[in-house]
């Protein structure tokens, strides 16, 4: 059976907005997470992602009000990640309506957590997040919304995740957020070469021309963030492109 493609929109919150910057850094206002989660939705998005961008660094939970009203009007899979450092954050972020949850930081701080997550909510349910950036001629993993580098290596990484019980893998490169010059298509390879589970692809859509080359180096679903809250590019166009390609599409 093939499985469709998935065209997923990001929200990269902060103190209740969403925002977008260039390689994580100079963030900018982009609007209401929940009107733009409604708008991506009618648009016809598979999945919303929803990223507390400043949770961790500013030792606070994600912001539940937030992940609720968003639940409450986008009846597509939401995940939620920032400041999740516990299988209760998780519970209470599902009882506010998120359907996944996305960590990062806390799971390379305490690899256990992942384990403790999947035993209890299923991998299904556990998405890692990795934001990856080149480093000695190596992808490495970055911590605090890509502002510390550490110096685990992101594939090794990856793969321990998964076996602690990852469902799916959120591949962000750091260098080539914002810059709209497409995704970093050796970064997707060589996830897709290590992982058992689905990779979605993050950082870098600017054209419809980069979405079909980030599936055919292995992804199974596309994000993107500042591509829709500017304006420039549609849900529905992006699908109509990845079919035009070749690919199944929802």
């Amino acid at each position: 059976m093939t499985i469709a493609v998935r065209v997923i929109a990001c929200l990269d919150v902060s103190a209740g907005r969403v925002v977008k910057g260039v390689n994580f850094l100079d963030l900018r206002d982009a609007g209401d997470p929940v009107e733009l989660a409604r708008k991506y939705y009618e648009q016809g998005a598979d999945e919303i992602t929803f990223l507390d961008v400043t949770a961790t660094v500013d030792e606070r939970a994600t912001m539940y009000d937030v992940v609720r009203a968003t639940a409450e009007q986008v009846f597509i899979p939401l995940t939620v990640g920032g400041g999740v450092r516990t299988a209760d954050d998780v519970a209470r972020l599902q009882a506010h309506g998120a359907d996944k949850i996305g960590v990062n930081s806390a799971a390379i701080a305490r690899p256990e957590l992942l384990s403790e997550i999947a035993d209890r909510f299923g991998a299904q349910a556990l998405v890692l997040s990795l934001d990856v950036k080149r480093s000695g001629g190596r992808f490495v993993v970055t911590t605090h919304g890509g502002r510390t580098e550490t110096d685990l290596d992101a594939l090794e990484w990856a793969r321990e995740a998964i076996e602690r019980g990852a469902g799916e893998l959120l591949v962000n490169s750091i260098d080539a957020d914002g810059t709209k010059r497409g995704f970093d298509l050796e970064l997707i390879t060589a996830m897709r070469e290590i992982s058992s589970v689905p990779v979605i692809a993050s950082g870098g859509a600017g054209a419809l021309g980069h979405f079909a080359p980030a599936i055919a180096a292995g992804a199974d679903a596309v994000l993107a963030a500042s591509v829709f809250h500017n304006g420039e590019l549609t849900v529905g166009e992006i699908k109509h492109a990845l079919h035009e390609s070749g690919m199944i599409v929802r």
